[in-house]
């Protein structure tokens, strides 16, 4: 369905990856100390892909109060995390592992199950029971990081697929080539407090023009659905 859209988006412009990861690095360390200022802690979405790698191997240098931060996931392919295509994989090798947080502050999206279906189940409630949720209450978290494939997906909330139109649950299951993933939905990730979608555009040019275009298909550009104003960090 072809939506006309008013989202107020902030968009910054980096001459190259690594200015991108820099200006990155900054914004999630002022996530971190006003989370810290107010609530004492900080939740912290990670996302997949070669350009957060670089974010997290800056944070494993930065001196934080790594007992205050909670890492979650905002999507996993459905493989071990000993599998190289494995988000939370990734993560743990460029960053968890080289600081000092308490394993239980790490929270890994299961990919255990024999059925996918479960394994969002059991995250969702895990989710609820983290943020002390009721039924239908969504969790606000401090910061989620994004990506932007390019067909236009970001999570795994990839086009013409049933998760873009799941919208009264936290987790559901994502498919890309037949194969499944576990996803936060657009419901859940618009309920943060900050997104940051860190975007390389070689070769995304065509989806980035149509998910910030005013009128455009968000079946097809499913990224579009992130209706929560965001800030975009675009080389």
């Amino acid at each position: 369905m072809v939506k006309n859209i008013h989202i107020s988006r902030h968009v910054e412009t980096l001459s190259d990856r690594s200015a991108l990861t820099a200006r990155a690095l900054e914004l999630v360390l002022n996530a971190y100390q006003e989370s810290i200022a107010v609530n004492n802690k900080f939740t912290l979405v990670a996302s997949g892909g070669s350009t957060p790698k670089l974010l997290y191997e800056k944070l494993a240098e930065q001196n934080l109060d790594w007992q205050k931060v909670h890492v979650f996931w905002g999507d996993e392919r459905y493989v071990p995390v000993t599998d190289p295509q494995s988000n939370e994989g990734m993560t743990r090798k460029a960053w968890l592992d080289h600081v000092a947080i308490p394993p239980e502050n790490i929270h890994p999206m299961p990919t255990d199950e024999s059925d996918p279906a479960i394994a969002a189940q059991k995250y969702e409630t895990h989710l609820q029971e983290f943020f002390n949720l009721n039924i239908g209450e969504y969790p606000n978290f401090d910061l989620i990081l994004l990506g932007l494939g390019d067909d236009g997906h970001t999570a795994s909330l990839f086009p013409h697929t049933k998760a873009l139109t799941v919208s009264d649950r936290l987790i559901t299951v994502g498919e890309k080539d037949q194969q499944p993933r576990l996803t936060f939905t657009a419901q859940l990730i618009n309920q943060a407090k900050q997104i940051l979608f860190l975007v390389p555009s070689a070769g995304k040019e065509n989806a980035l023009k149509a998910v910030m275009a005013e009128s455009e298909d968000d079946q097809l550009y499913p990224a579009r659905l992130i209706t929560k104003t965001a800030t975009w960090l675009i080389t």
